[in-house]
């Protein structure tokens, strides 16, 4: 859960985002279980273009409700490898633990993002890149929809031209794996959800804490 006081102290203080360590950190939890996540990126790939190619009528609904928890299953993944906790291949499935709540916040986040793509582009872009962390605060801290979304975009507005050109950089390394005939993409796809949880760890620093706060001050306003 989210300690409100711990939320106020970094929203209000300076923070810093190093591009390189939060790269080096995602590459350091690939390295850790590459076997795993590359077989589950493989799955998570395959349902997505299947359905695309094979099931094109229905391709939205699985866009909609299925990859939402499946990419949630990349960041829980990440968590565990980073806590030095065994993981085993079926934990991957895990996200679907969380369906209603990745399933919401992904689905307002798209609107939102589109709405303002639609008004002015910029807007779009702009949200597109802050609302990174949405998921990540729902699984991790427990935060509704909302707050997890207001949560992302507060932190990383603070940050937000050094997390674009991460973002971007991140995008030039899939393309790059893409164009190896498509097998570096089969690593450079798990890496970057990797990466992005590694960045979720360096700016939320000690947001996060393993016990519920003093229940009087148990929700972030």
């Amino acid at each position: 859960m989210i300690n409100p006081r711990k939320v106020e102290r970094l929203l209000n203080s300076p923070i810093q985002f190093d591009i390189d360590s939060a790269l080096k950190r995602g590459w350091e939890l690939f390295k850790a279980q590459p076997v795993i996540l590359i077989a589950y990126f493989l799955i998570v790939a395959l349902v997505q273009f299947g359905a695309a190619f094979f099931l094109e009528d229905f391709s939205s609904i699985v866009s909609i409700l299925v990859a939402p928890p499946l990419t949630a299953g990349f960041y829980l993944v990440a968590n565990k490898i980073s806590r030095n906790e065994q993981v085993e291949f079926k934990d991957c499935f895990d996200g679907f633990k969380f369906w209603l709540p990745v399933v919401s916040v992904n689905i307002i986040v798209g609107i939102i993002t589109v709405l303002g793509i639609i008004a002015l582009i910029l807007p779009g872009i702009y949200l597109g890149v802050a609302y990174a962390f949405a998921m990540p605060f729902v699984l991790f801290a427990g935060t509704e929809f909302w707050t997890s979304m207001e949560l992302s975009r507060k932190l990383i507005t603070k940050v937000w031209w050094r997390f674009f050109a991460f973002v971007l950089l991140l995008m030039v390394i899939n393309i790059i794996g893409v164009l190896m005939l498509g097998v570096g993409f089969l690593v450079s796809g798990p890496f970057s959800y990797m990466a992005v949880y590694a960045a979720f760890e360096e700016l939320t620093g000690d947001l996060l804490i393993e016990e519920d706060p003093d229940p009087s001050v148990s929700s972030f306003q």
